[in-house]
């Protein structure tokens, strides 16, 4: 254990990820990293730096801050209004991790001297290959499938192993100042915000017809590009039935603007069972070729789905879905929970 730079973010997973490298007789460096404030939305970064600077005070180890509210903007939000215009339903999250905290957190810390980065994912790395973290509520490795085993090597998740109560304990433990801080949620460094209403500040909302599986215009929404497929809310249906079930939008077409909804979303056309990926990234080619039975995720804490992998880059499932949006992440494990690649279902 030499030198490590920590994302600390504010909250209390980093800082305990930090105090335990510091145990363990790391040369810990504390980071907090600026991210973009959209306008109009209350951001908590000030908040979050002063916990960072409480923490790092209290470990006895230095911190420092980067601005990256310029490349996150770039890197981040404009890929996913991009992709929104487009009809597809990115994520966030996914952008965040491989262009800000595993790229340039991870170029600038390295050139800096940090023989490895740490964050307070709740993922492992076990002998170079990237694992789920041990509490399945709280796991993480979803949002980590586009990280190259060569960063993999140089990456450290201190509480991948634990589960979150252990963490809380570790905390009072170490006697953290954030040790009662609530967990954040929302987009990576954002934080907390109605997303549709966020992409409504930077993309246009037109109203649009939404149409049942005969195209028969039954009711209205704000703009196709805002929902994904399997989504149950934000739109209104005018056109009522007897039949009061909630209708999930099986299908979009942008050009027109107009959403096709189903109460029986997994009888419908829009089901499949195949995925074409891009971007796939492997981290582990040869389990993967080996492997006889994978398990893919489609969402973050999303079901483990059976299926098969067709090289170069299709996924079949052992059973149809309604909801496979492009856009999503689609990512591989195997039984045993290993993390063997991932992609963007086209």
């Amino acid at each position: 254990m030499k030198k490590v730079f920590v994302g600390l973010s504010g909250g209390v997973d980093s800082a305990v990820s930090a105090a335990l490298l510091k145990q363990q007789g790391a040369e810990v460096v504390g980071v907090f990293i600026k991210a973009f404030e959209p306008e109009g939305v209350k951001c908590t970064w000030r908040d979050d730096r002063r916990s960072a600077m409480r923490v790092a005070a209290h470990l006895g180890i230095p911190m420092v801050t980067w601005d990256l509210s310029k490349q996150y903007k770039e890197k981040v939000i404009d890929y996913v209004l991009r992709e929104y215009q487009a009809g597809r339903t990115p994520n966030p999250d996914v952008m965040c991790n491989k262009e800000i905290k595993f790229g340039l957190f991870y170029d600038k810390a390295r050139e800096l001297g940090a023989d490895f980065v740490a964050t307070g994912h709740y993922a492992q790395v076990k002998g170079g290959r990237l694992f789920a973290g041990r509490d399945k509520t709280k796991d993480q490795s979803y949002f980590l499938w586009t990280l190259k085993p060569e960063i993999l090597a140089h990456t450290l998740f201190p509480i991948g192993g634990l589960e979150k109560s252990e963490v809380r304990k570790l905390a009072a433990k170490f006697k953290l100042p954030n040790a009662k801080r609530p967990d954040s949620q929302g987009v990576c460094f954002i934080g907390q915000i109605d997303f549709k209403e966020f992409l409504k500040k930077y993309l246009k909302s037109k109203t649009g017809k939404v149409l049942n599986e005969k195209g028969e215009e039954i009711g209205a929404h704000n703009g196709a590009i805002f929902y994904t497929l399997g989504e149950r809310h934000g739109f209104a249906i005018t056109a009522k039935t007897p039949n009061d079930k909630p209708y999930y939008v099986i299908a979009k077409d942008i050009k027109k603007n107009t959403l096709t909804v189903s109460q029986h979303p997994a009888k419908t056309a829009a089901t499949k069972t195949e995925i074409k990926l891009s971007q796939l990234n492997i981290l582990n080619p040869a389990k993967l070729k080996m492997a006889g039975k994978i398990f893919v995720r489609i969402r973050h804490l999303g079901e483990l789905l059976p299926a098969r992998f067709v090289p170069p880059e299709t996924l079949k499932l052992t059973k149809p879905r309604a909801d496979l949006a492009a856009g999503q992440s689609a990512v591989i494990y195997s039984a045993e929970k290993e993390l063997l690649a991932g992609g963007v279902i086209s």
